[in-house]
């Protein structure tokens, strides 16, 4: 099983959970574990005052883009998903024509209006070990569905959880938490 480049949907029985209703875009999955980030929980924090606490000056008004809470893990560090019309010398290719940076160029570059149109930027990120998140997937803690890129740049983030599990064909509002075997 290979989930990079593809959505893990939370089931409804994560409640209470730092994970409920989240949409998760994985980044890399391999034999070693997988890392993703959270595309549908904003932070209490502006994209322009993320600008501001790195001594960066924004050239546009970036107070109306969030920054997301991309998940648990190394919740100091920033990342940069965005799509392929800019390349940055420190952008990794996720597939699909998607990128991901953990540089401080990609912040620059978007503070200066010369960054990615398309972008989210996330602090932290979810990780699963060895084998943990195949393990979550056989106990149906996650649906999965390949990423859609209108998913994660076009999509109003409060709208990106019912998105995601439409592009599975379901209606988010039927999910349930029980799960029957045959």
């Amino acid at each position: 099983m290979d989930l990079k480049h593809h959505f893990l949907i939370a089931m409804p029985n994560i409640v209470g959970d730092y994970f409920h209703r989240s949409v998760i875009y994985i980044c890399d999955h391999s034999e070693d574990g997988a890392i993703g980030l959270v595309i549908n929980r904003a932070s209490n924090m502006s994209l322009l005052e993320l600008f501001a606490r790195i001594n960066l000056s924004a050239e546009r008004n970036w107070v109306e883009v969030p920054v997301l809470e991309g998940g648990p893990v190394s919740t100091e560090k920033g990342f940069v998903l965005h799509g392929n019309d800019v390349l940055l010398d420190s952008s990794a290719a996720l597939g699909d024509g998607l990128f991901l940076s953990t540089a401080l160029e990609a912040l620059e570059k978007l503070a200066d209006g010369e960054g990615p149109k398309e972008f989210l930027v996330a602090l932290g990120y979810a990780g699963w070990g060895s084998g943990q998140l195949e393990d979550e997937v056989s106990r149906n803690v996650w649906l999965t569905v390949a990423a859609d890129p209108t998913v994660l740049f076009s999509t109003p983030l409060d709208e990106r959880f019912d998105a995601a599990a439409h592009l599975l064909g379901i209606d988010s509002r039927f999910l349930t938490g029980e799960a029957g075997h045959a």
